[in-house]
């Protein structure tokens, strides 16, 4: 029988009030508020709780704090990872990010879902993990939902609430959150227009 850990990283119903994953809850939760509490020049500090705090990717993750999380040790960073300010992760299932990918200040990025059932959603959730490619661009206020996928290179609005998957190389924006157009050779240019 799968432990109730197992189920939620599986995507299947699991009890959040399992004294394991409520036991974990608070060690992100502590590591969290840890984080939250350093000052802009205590790096070491940071860099210690962060690779504490994460389940790969704490050498180079940049984190502007606040920074909140459920678990931390389900989520999995490419190199140079950059959270700005006041980001929230809830990772009862994995969440991906790839490297260089830059996340925008009040960024929400949620895998948990609950039952449409008022006396299941009492006892029981359940998720669906969120991949995020490399060199992605999230703006600020943006919210990602339980299951989606974002290509690589892919820019998203700040404010988008984005609902399903979004291809590689592309602006995609709005609620919810859809293509615009292709980034092309003429969005690579030294300097944007003014």
């Amino acid at each position: 029988m799968a432990s109730e850990r197992e189920n939620m990283l599986a995507g299947d119903p699991y009890r959040p009030l399992d004294p394991e994953l409520t036991a974990a809850r608070r060690i992100a939760h502590d590591l969290c508020h840890d984080l939250n509490d350093t000052r802009e020049g205590d790096t070491d500090r940071r860099r210690e709780l962060v690779r504490r705090l994460f389940g790969r990717g704490g050498d180079t993750v940049q984190v502007q704090p606040p920074f909140q999380c459920d678990y931390g040790t389900n989520i999995e960073l490419g190199e140079h990872v950059f959270f700005n300010f006041n980001c929230v992760v809830l990772d009862v299932c994995r969440v991906r990010i790839g490297a260089h990918t830059l996340i925008g200040p009040g960024v929400q990025i949620l895998t948990p879902l609950h039952p449409l059932d008022a006396e299941r959603r009492r006892v029981e959730e359940y998720g669906r993990p969120i991949t995020i490619g490399e060199d992605v661009w999230v703006g600020g206020g943006a919210i990602i939902l339980p299951g989606v996928t974002i290509g690589p290179r892919s820019v998203v609005g700040a404010g988008s609430v984005v609902t399903r998957d979004i291809p590689p190389d592309v602006l995609a924006v709005g609620n919810p959150c859809r293509v615009l157009r292709t980034v092309g050779d003429s969005d690579r240019r030294d300097r944007p227009d003014r």
